[in-house]
């Protein structure tokens, strides 16, 4: 479809994920302003604290944001996944322009304006506020206009830890290769900052300086401050009153069902999507309410049931075993399987579903028209022609046990250039589009068809087994065992492919696709 026609299909999730955005920033503006607007004030007022202030503020806005969203999730009170965490980034992000603005606004009134209002007798209370802020708001208001556009960029990754917003349109994008949830995250969030733009500018010259005698300006200046202010109201009301309710909701759910409740987690791409989509599906069928926690990025699914804010997620257990457990990898799938399940519930008190039935393996992925032009059909074929190649690999392959190192040196691969090191879903369009040569996706990945990329066989059987299981709290058992027992070997990967390719190749939504499986398994 073109992109009009997905948009007359998605508006609704469109506007769900704007008004997700709105709150995320108006409610981190607004306590950067209730905190670097007083804080502006005082350093005026103690001049000895403005170095580390600012400097403090200037080293928030430093550090990249998915690490900032990253130290703050373990954090007691403030962390966790969801809208506080982000919020609580975009606050600090936001200080800097707040307070710098707010220093530099009231540091550049004439000193002898000050001064005659002294000789008035006014207060220093009353010389700051009838004096020093109206004319230092044009300035403390352009630092506030900044703080927002800033905001509303930032705002995007608040997706990768669970709090919504147009970033997961950005990132799902990425995931599926589809320029029709790109073009719709990014023009939606561009069009947000430019109207927050628009709407701050008008505001500033509301607050210019402007001869006491020329009325029809001061008159249109109170219209224009009427109407943005309706403009604001309408925004907060557009992103609170649905919060509000679906909190409401949510305290109703847990007072009506409190001991009929999981919390169902996914991480950022499209299989662990569907497989937390089936499950969550099958919860609801039997009268559990299911809270979906869906598209975390990284560890944060597994930290997630270790802080208790999230029940289930699904997982595989080499990456259990390698990742988490930091063993080096083997290749008996029950021996993987049994030991991880034993040090989850020692280590973790977590426990493991049976298997769903397939292993989604590490797959060596070439273009599929070089595998034809040269005959390639194992990774040893590849090793030859692989000296003039460039490869591209996700941070996960780059970092873990079972990744680069060990498999270069098991394939004697010597690359004349250094892979290139990116997100898991930029390799697939690198590769398509031939920037790069080599990747390592995913088995049971839609887009290798999707794309023609071909799989090569890894012939030395370097890889450990990946078996699809879901990872759970313990006490969470007793809810969850008879769909364990459903599930079990219930996918094969030929069927789990073909759920991936109908969500990426044919871009259906994960939820749909679920719904389609459980009814043709009449679970």
């Amino acid at each position: 479809m073109n992109f009009f026609e997905f948009l007359q299909q998605n508006w609704v999730e469109l506007l769900a994920l704007t008004r997700e955005h709105l709150f995320l920033v108006l409610i981190s503006t607004l306590f950067a302003v209730l905190i670097g607007v007083p804080l502006g004030i005082l350093l005026t007022r103690r001049k000895s604290l403005q170095t580390p202030v600012l400097g403090f503020a200037s080293v928030m806005q430093t550090i990249p944001s998915l690490a900032l969203f990253g130290l703050l999730i373990p954090l007691p009170f403030v962390g966790g996944i969801g809208a506080k965490t982000a919020i609580i980034a975009l606050a600090l992000y936001a200080l800097l322009p707040v307070i710098r603005n707010t220093v530099t606004g009231i540091s550049g009134v004439d000193a002898k304006v000050r001064e005659a209002a002294v000789a008035m007798g006014m207060t220093d209370a009353q010389v700051l506020r009838q004096v020093e802020l109206p004319l230092a708001m044009p300035v403390i208001l352009t630092g506030i206009r900044v703080a927002v556009v800033i905001s509303v960029g930032v705002a995007t990754i608040a997706a990768a830890v669970g709090a919504g917003g147009l970033g997961t349109y950005i990132f799902r994008g990425l995931r599926q290769n589809d320029n029709n949830l790109l073009l719709a995250g990014a023009i939606s969030s561009a069009i947000l900052a430019l109207i927050a733009d628009f709407a701050l500018g008008r505001i500033e010259k509301v607050f210019a300086p402007v001869r006491a005698e020329n009325k029809s300006v001061n008159q249109r200046r109170k219209f224009i401050a009427i109407g943005v202010a309706a403009l604001v109201a309408l925004l907060l009301g557009l992103s609170f009153i649905p919060n509000f309710k679906s909190q409401i909701e949510h305290q109703e759910n847990v007072s009506e069902n409190k001991n009929q409740k999981i919390r169902v987690g996914s991480k950022d791409f499209t299989e662990s999507v569907i497989l937390a989509e089936i499950l969550a599906q099958m919860l609801e069928k039997k009268g559990i309410t299911v809270e979906r926690q869906f598209e975390l990025g990284g560890n944060l699914a597994h930290d997630s049931l270790l802080s208790n804010q999230l029940d289930i997620y699904p997982e595989y257990t080499g990456t259990a075993f390698t990742a988490i457990l930091k063993h080096q990898p083997i290749t008996n799938p029950d021996a993987v399987y049994q030991q991880t399940k034993t040090e989850y519930a020692e280590k973790f008190n977590l426990i493991l579903s049976p298997s769903l039935g397939f292993s989604n393996d590490f797959a060596i992925l070439v273009r599929g028209k070089a595998a034809r032009d040269s005959n390639l059909k194992t990774i040893s074929d590849a090793v030859p022609l692989s000296k003039n190649w460039q490869a591209g690999f996700g941070q996960d392959f780059m970092s873990r046990a079972d990744g680069y190192a060990g498999f270069a040196r098991s394939y004697n691969f010597n690359f004349a250039k250094q892979p290139r090191e990116m997100d898991l879903s930029l390799t697939y369009r690198a590769l398509a589009a031939g920037q790069v040569d080599l990747i390592a996706g995913n088995s049971t990945d839609g887009l290798i068809s999707a794309m023609d990329l071909f799989q090569l066989e890894d012939d030395k059987k370097y890889f450990p087994p990946y078996q699809a299981v879901f990872i759970a709290r313990k006490d969470s058992l007793q809810k969850l065992d008879e769909t364990f027992q459903k599930l079990n070997n219930a996918i094969s990967t030929e069927e789990m492919r073909g759920l991936n390719y109908e969500v990426d190749g044919n871009k259906r939504a994960a939820r749909d696709v679920a719904g389609d499986w459980i009814k043709q398994k009449n679970f």
